[in-house]
């Protein structure tokens, strides 16, 4: 047990590292150093404990980073180009096509972060479902994370290796983010969110995992499909739109989304998740 533990803190100590670098050339030679593994063996071990081959990792993440600048900022196209690592923007191009099932150009001015502004233009606010429903309370097991929320799948990972390593995790994990803070308000290496996964009452939760009660009561539920990087405009529209409109008041409590499927398995386009925005019971 303390061997598989050694293990998952080296690739730990890699995914921290592809994080915190991936506008560099992060070559394998230096991740084996980092992982403390012969270079010879390490991506074998890193693709067989995480599910994805160490390559997959960084292409996804770079042009997950990507697609959340073309949907939320100004920056051109070759500059974004560059950051994610592609030299000519036809190499560019095809990655994001096949991750994201449309051109960088067209992504911009017509992903699903575009429909979502257009209906808050709009004041529509039936244009997306969202169903109103109680959920019961749910003692889950989490991760901390600081930073951009689009990086709180990284705290995800670590809590799929805790539980792994505490043979702690279901069959059929639920993936849960619970955000704390406005995105449009802090700045984004400010801002608090955790990873989790609701667990069975007699199971001890001690560090580094949080003990976490998801709040029992009434929710509003927006069904998303789509991108990560698109889900600002989600948030707009339900918060600015959905909710003036629909009688409610929000209570104090965080938002939380559920994650339906994995980004190591579907592509971009095909992400489904539920976001749960806490509602007061209506008067």
């Amino acid at each position: 047990m303390h061997h598989q533990k050694a293990y998952h803190d080296r690739l730990d100590r890699v995914l921290d590292y592809i994080y915190a670098h991936l506008d560099e050339d992060l070559s394998f030679d230096s991740l084996a150093e980092v992982a403390c593994l012969s270079s010879y063996h390490w991506s074998r071990i890193y693709s067989a404990m995480r599910g994805e081959t160490i390559v997959a990792t960084i292409r996804r993440l770079r042009l997950q980073r990507a697609a959340d600048q073309l949907a939320n900022s100004d920056a051109d196209i070759q500059a974004i180009t560059r950051r994610a690592g592609y030299s000519s923007s036809d190499s560019f191009g095809r990655a994001f096509k096949e991750t994201f099932g449309t051109s960088p150009t067209a992504y911009r001015e017509m992903g699903s972060h575009a429909a979502f502004k257009a209906a808050s233009m709009a004041s529509d606010g039936s244009r997306f479902p969202v169903t109103v429903e109680t959920l019961p309370e749910r003692r889950c097991a989490g991760i901390d994370h600081t930073g951009p929320y689009m990086k709180i799948d990284h705290a995800m990972g670590k809590l799929f290796a805790e539980l792994v390593r505490r043979r702690l995790l279901p069959a059929e994990p639920a993936m849960i983010g619970v955000f704390f803070d406005d995105p449009d308000l802090g700045p984004e290496h400010a801002l608090r969110s955790r990873a989790c996964l609701p667990i069975p009452d007699p199971v001890a939760i001690d560090a580094p995992l949080v003990e976490t009660v998801l709040r029992g009561g009434c929710y509003a539920k927006l069904s998303y499909k789509g991108p990560y990087a698109d889900m600002r405009g989600a948030y707009r529209w339900l918060l600015g739109v959905w909710l003036p409109a629909s009688g409610y008041e929000p209570d104090d409590a965080p938002i939380f989304e559920a994650y339906l499927n994995d980004p190591r398995h579907v592509p971009q386009a095909e992400l489904r998740t539920d976001i749960h925005l806490p509602l007061k019971v209506a008067p």
